[in-house]
């Protein structure tokens, strides 16, 4: 396996860690809050998919899928306190765009040589992510951050304990 095998796969499973987490939620689920000023789960999936969605625009603008029209606008630091339903994508939607955005993702990094590995990053990712390489390792430990979280809104909703 090489490391670019390695790193496609680690994507891979990487998203099915996140629909794991999330598959006996529903979509009331999506919505329940931690605690008082956490991100709710359907807030957190579409800042992942906004996140990741931006970043493969930034390194070429034809690898970003393009969002349903007004999805960016749904999650920015002012919507994170909204819990009304009516103002996100349902459960279904959200993971099916991640899997549209991560698959993009994938699709990008079967690309890459080992040589484009050392090539610089964006210029907005160069201070946590100086390389294309680094970026591409960012993009899993940033699910798995995320994954984290929902791990504790499982808890407050009682469900079983995966990992």
């Amino acid at each position: 396996m090489t490391v670019i095998e390695l790193m496609a796969n680690v994507l891979e499973g990487n998203l099915g860690m996140l629909t794991g987490t999330l598959a006996d939620f529903s979509d009331a689920d999506l919505l329940v809050r931690p605690v008082p000023a956490a991100n709710h789960a359907a807030w957190q999936l579409g800042h992942l998919i906004k996140s990741e969605a931006g970043a493969l625009g930034l390194i070429n603008p034809a690898l970003a899928p393009a969002l349903p029209a007004g999805f960016a606008d749904k999650f920015t630091k002012q919507t994170a306190s909204i819990d009304d339903p009516s103002q996100f994508p349902k459960k279904a939607a959200l993971i099916d765009t991640l899997t549209n955005v991560r698959s993009a993702t994938v699709a990008w990094v079967k690309t890459l040589t080992p040589a484009d590995l050392e090539k610089p990053s964006p210029e907005r990712f160069r201070s946590w992510a100086p390389t294309l390489g680094h970026y591409v390792l960012m993009v899993p430990g940033h699910l798995a951050m995320h994954v984290g979280q929902l791990q504790v809104i499982r808890r407050k909703l009682g469900k079983p304990i995966l990992f």
